[in-house]
């Protein structure tokens, strides 16, 4: 617990409605006493899981703060749902990561379910060469709104290579000139360095990763969390 303290010491001083707690420490200790909040966490240490959460809350609507308008917005037709969502679960993935792959049934099933949520996919091919061309080649579907054709085909046909990522584009019907064009064009260069500093600035370190409302969630989290995330942002809209 002792190399916790400082943090817990912050939370549990700066978060808004903890003021039990905050209370109880400063009236006692006197303002700006570390010794008091230290005594007060070792006599209710209960107290700690929830202002690390909360403080984690904090930190999040940090990180996405004016950049919600750029997270959501997506590349082209690089969505699926609603035209006129409610609500906007952001996807970042990589075609080689197989928990993305994974992910896909509960996006689906999410979208299938919810008749006002849209599903915004970004690029972010950090796992292999083949990962950024098959992303190329993505936002190339996305230009002639056949993303999601090839965005299942590109999972259904395995890891990206030459040939799986072909395979993709034929199933999907993609024009190969204008596939060209755009996979090659600055536009798709800087969408895909755009992800790469969004996902950054927003601590993301792997995928699959997820900005919903203001909830920042790693890893194949499955779809009972994501339902429950999408829930929790929609109560916030209408608070």
């Amino acid at each position: 617990m002792t190399k916790w303290m400082p943090y817990v010491a912050v939370a549990l001083v700066s978060i808004v409605g903890t003021s039990v707690v905050t209370t109880a420490v400063v009236g006692r200790a006197g303002a700006g006493s570390g010794e008091g909040v230290r005594a007060y966490l070792l006599a209710h240490p209960e107290v700690i899981p929830e202002a690390m959460e909360r403080l984690r809350a904090k930190q999040m609507v940090a990180q996405i703060g004016d950049r919600r308008r750029a997270i959501e917005t997506p590349f082209a037709g690089a969505w699926i749902g609603a035209a006129k969502p409610d609500v906007t679960l952001v996807q970042f993935f990589d075609y080689a990561c197989g928990f993305c792959r994974a992910s896909l049934p509960d996006i689906n099933r999410l979208v299938r379910e919810d008749p006002k949520i849209r599903v915004v996919f970004r690029e972010l091919p950090i796992l292999s060469a083949d990962s950024e061309k098959a992303a190329r080649i993505s936002l190339a579907a996305a230009s002639q709104n056949r993303f999601a054709r090839f965005h299942d085909a590109m999972y259904a046909a395995g890891r990206p290579n030459v040939q799986t990522i072909a395979a993709a584009a034929r199933a999907a019907a993609l024009d190969p000139a204008a596939m060209q064009k755009v996979s090659s064009s600055p536009e798709a260069e800087q969408e895909i360095v755009r992800n790469l500093e969004m996902a950054r600035a927003l601590g993301f370190t792997g995928t699959p990763s997820w900005v919903v409302g203001d909830q920042l969630l790693s890893g194949a989290v499955g779809y009972e969390a994501l339902k429950r995330a999408v829930a929790e942002a929609r109560a916030r809209r209408k608070a």
